[in-house]
Formats: structure tokens, sequence, C-alpha cells
């Protein structure tokens, strides 16, 4: 798991290689430590992970922006709200 600040207001969380429920934990965590309006790129590998990242971002409302897939993993840009 890597979750690094890119720049101002852009943020990279990598949890490829998790399985539910990690990858949706370690995004729920990270966007607690980030401010409104800032991006969260979160790259993941385990497909069942999107429905549950996509449903907590429903509840939360925080927007995913963008969803990509590439070489097999899942590229979201997630603006917390």
């Amino acid at each position: 798991m890597k979750f690094e600040k890119v720049s101002d207001g852009q943020y990279l969380l990598d949890v490829g290689g998790y399985v539910c429920p990690h990858p949706q934990i370690y995004t729920k965590k990270a966007l607690s430590k980030i401010n409104s309006g800032d991006h969260l790129k979160v790259i993941f590998d385990n497909p069942s992970s999107g429905e549950s990242i996509a449903t907590m971002c429903d509840n939360t409302g925080d927007e995913i922006v963008s969803r990509d897939q590439e070489s097999g993993k899942f590229i979201w840009d997630i603006e917390k709200a």
C-alpha cells in the first residue's frame, strides 16, 4: 500500500495486490486525510473492490470523476466532497 501527495490537491493511493475489504478501508482512510475538493487517484487490481469503493463514495458524497482500466489495474480519480 502506498499513499502519497503528488502535488497540491492531488494524492495517490496504490492498493494493488490487496483484496476486499482492504482497498475500500485504505481508500476511506486516505480520503479522511485530505481536504474537500482534493483529488485521490486510487489504483487497485481487485475488481470486486470497485463495487465497495463506489458504494462508499455514494454514501459519503465523494465523486468518482473518472474510472480507467489498463493492464489489469483500475485507476479511479475521486474528488473528496
